[in-house]
């Protein structure tokens, strides 16, 4: 699906000489990746309940086995509740209409999801980390038969949940983060049952500390990627995969073009890429060009909005060299 419109306006340079300039936008929008957040509305409802019960029985078995390493788990799994809410609240917003001053609805509000969701991460890494700092120092018997079965039940509940999205988190970055946070806990729990087996075997009571912040590195680990993957998106980067000077070269060789400018590509939302350029085109074209590149950028580059300046005068002031493209 795909809007058009093509017009002309009446420019005045510097020296005093007036130019047409034909512009031209071509639209394109890749509905399947508008509507992606929409099929893990279950996933999102089961995740969240699964994981709220897990938290409950981690930290109340925890506390009663003394179990740092089970506390820790519950701590970051309540993190990873509260980032489920907020990237299902997102993905729901994602799909209101614009209005007002938000001209792209409240699309972007999936990027800030991801970002908090790995602010959370970061934040329980940090309380964890310094409990098990602590009991290292001290280290105190664990039930370690408790810790088992409880943490047992936590790598099916998150092993399941991660199952959940896992297609999506490849073209999704807020479903990506919910699908790592299930990931993690997995491997966590496997790590607590792990260390608690040693400490009945061993009698090892500093293994459940340190299993806490073996738990720290992991969830730091998973975290790298989704921090940075958000604060760029942010900032209005690219997104990762684009090829810019791929994107310059298939411009350039377009039928008619001999130069462009003003080049920006950016996030919409964690599955949308906007793409807005200036093409001079002497000859100057229609609507056929304009859709037809329009639908060859979403299917080449996967970038659904697309708007197209076109420019029958090289001479408006802009530098036009395809070395000086922004």
């Amino acid at each position: 699906m795909g809007n058009r419109n093509h017009h002309g306006h009446h420019h005045h340079d510097h020296d005093g000489h007036s130019h047409d300039h034909s512009h031209g936008h071509g639209h394109a929008h890749d509905h399947a990746h508008v509507h992606a957040p929409a099929n893990f509305g279950k996933a999102f409802a089961i995740g969240i309940t699964l994981n709220t019960a897990l938290v409950v029985a981690e930290a109340i078995y925890g506390y009663i086995g003394n179990s740092t390493a089970l506390l820790a788990d519950a701590g970051h799994n309540l993190s990873d509740v509260l980032g489920l809410v907020i990237a299902w609240g997102a993905s729901i917003a994602a799909k209101r209409a614009p209005s007002g001053r938000f001209t792209y609805g409240l699309r972007a509000s999936t990027i800030l999801a991801a970002l908090a969701n790995a602010v959370f991460l970061l934040v329980a890494t940090g309380a964890i980390g310094w409990e098990a700092i602590l009991r290292l120092q001290q280290p105190e018997p664990v039930a370690g038969i408790t810790v088992m079965v409880v943490a047992g039940i936590g790598i099916l509940i998150n092993g399941f949940t991660a199952l959940l999205f896992a297609s999506g988190r490849k073209d999704d970055i807020n479903i990506e983060g919910a699908y790592l946070h299930m990931a993690a806990d997995a491997a966590v729990s496997l790590g607590v049952v792990v260390s608690a087996a040693l400490i009945i075997w061993t009698g090892w009571l500093w293994l459940d500390p340190v299993t806490s912040l073996v738990i720290c590195a992991t969830i730091l680990w998973s975290t790298t990627s989704l921090l940075r993957g958000s604060i760029d998106m942010s900032m209005a980067a690219a997104p990762k995969g684009t090829d810019i000077a791929a994107i310059k070269v298939f411009l350039l060789e377009r039928p008619g073009v001999s130069g462009i400018h003003d080049l920006h590509v950016w996030p919409i939302s964690t599955t949308e890429t906007a793409l807005t350029c200036h093409l001079v085109m002497p000859a100057g074209t229609g609507d056929a060009f304009l859709m037809e590149t329009a639908q060859l950028l979403k299917t080449s580059f996967r970038i659904g909005h697309t708007t197209l300046q076109i420019e029958t005068h090289p001479d408006n002031g802009c530098a036009l060299a395809p070395d000086d493209v922004v």
